[in-house]
């Protein structure tokens, strides 16, 4: 089984990226919209594959959480986000997904989330 490979993506952007799958859900009131796996994250948002479409500017819930290289799943991480921009790639959808404020805790959990995969990346999976 491949180990997660860490790895910064450097821009010009106010956070930087790091390449992950995680395993990722869009949520809304009424129910899970789409499920997939992330192929950035940053501390201002991220990208994933999505098994559905979801709706531009939409808010939404997002949870995300880390899949072990021991097979098992970490406690997902719900945060607040918005759909930022959304591409079809044949029956996928490339979503762009920027965080809206963060609580204290939340900026808490996901600095420690970040960290994790920044010290442990060989405990990390990149398979879907």
């Amino acid at each position: 089984m491949p180990q997660f490979e860490y790895r910064s993506l450097t821009t010009d952007r106010q956070h930087p990226r790091y390449a992950i799958g995680t395993e990722v859900t869009l949520r809304s009131r009424s129910g899970i919209i789409a499920r997939g796996r992330t192929t950035n994250l940053s501390r201002g948002g991220l990208c994933a594959d999505l098994d559905a479409e979801p709706s531009r500017a939409q808010q939404v819930d997002v949870l995300i959480a880390l899949v072990f290289s021991a097979e098992g799943v970490s406690e997902p991480l719900s945060l607040p986000a918005r759909v930022v921009w959304c591409t079809g790639l044949g029956d996928r959808y490339q979503v762009g997904l920027s965080f809206l404020p963060l609580s204290k805790d939340q900026t808490g959990f996901l600095d420690m989330f970040i960290r994790f995969l920044e010290e442990h990346p060989d405990e990390v999976s990149d398979e879907k």
